[in-house]
């Protein structure tokens, strides 16, 4: 590969990495992404990365000078920190093959649960293990100025139409709960911008649908689309949880979803 090449290695070829792998073979990227089983990989045309319990990792991975990005989701089902074993077996991989720099796919449950607007650089009040692992994560990519995070928001899009998960259940949220969602089209395109903008863009963003409407709102006009009865829901409080996405604006990037309702189109 030329040293000016454009290349990517994609940790977790699920949902998202799929699109991620799409998008940037379609700029025209080196794209290595991932699969645990060597089998499988073999059969898609894929490479494979996985590491055992006690911290063996491999791999097939060759891509030198590359932007990593980890799509692999943590676990918080239960007390198992495996997911650090094998956040860290990447993070060293990814120096040995002299990486550009290392961008975690996080996500906004990072924050608390308080009623605000939520920027990237907020002080966050740790509530559950769920976010001091978020935390202990992305702190752990950080250590490195080169690396970066995203949070994503709800993801949404083919096969994850949200009316499909609530039509006709009584929901223990609030109906004037606001909503923080992110189409799976948005959410790659901001990623492959910021892989673009690298030398430019700060260390955190939060990937999110400018549009915050309440839950009731949004989950009418959701299941209205499937001709499904909407959720019940078993509180009216008003719940201002806002999970601010506009700093990613500032690097040149558009929503091509400016409300929910018109992702809901695309679901």
């Amino acid at each position: 590969m030329k040293k000016d090449e454009k290349s990517v290695v994609i940790l977790g070829t699920g949902w998202l990495g799929q699109h991620l792998r799409a998008d940037f073979i379609s700029k025209k990227y080196q794209v290595e992404a991932t699969v645990r089983d060597p089998i499988k990989a073999a059969e898609q045309g894929l490479n494979y990365f996985n590491v055992t319990p006690d911290g063996l990792c491999d791999h097939n991975i060759t891509l030198q000078n590359a932007v990593w990005i980890c799509c692999i989701p943590p676990s918080f089902r239960t007390a198992d920190r495996h997911y650090f074993t094998v956040l860290e077996s990447a993070l060293d991989l990814a120096a040995s093959l002299n990486m550009k720099g290392f961008l975690l796919c996080s996500s906004t449950g990072v924050y608390s649960s308080t009623s605000t607007v939520m920027t990237e650089y907020l002080p966050i009040d740790i509530e559950s293990q769920k976010q001091q692992w978020l935390l202990e994560a992305e702190a752990r990519v950080l250590e490195s100025e080169q690396n970066k995070v995203v949070r994503l928001a709800g993801l949404i899009g083919p096969k994850r139409h949200p009316g499909r998960f609530v039509a006709g259940k009584v929901l223990s949220s609030s109906a004037n709960e606001r909503v923080n969602m992110i189409h799976q089209l948005d959410a790659s395109a901001a990623i492959v911008h910021l892989v673009e903008k690298w030398e430019l863009s700060q260390s955190i963003y939060n990937l999110v649908t400018p549009d915050h409407p309440t839950k009731q709102a949004f989950y009418a006009d959701a299941c209205a689309q499937l001709a499904s009865a909407p959720p019940r829901f078993e509180s009216t409080d008003i719940i201002e949880r806002i999970i601010d996405g506009k700093a990613i604006e500032a690097l040149g990037f558009t929503y091509r979803y400016q409300t929910l309702k018109d992702a809901l189109t695309d679901c």
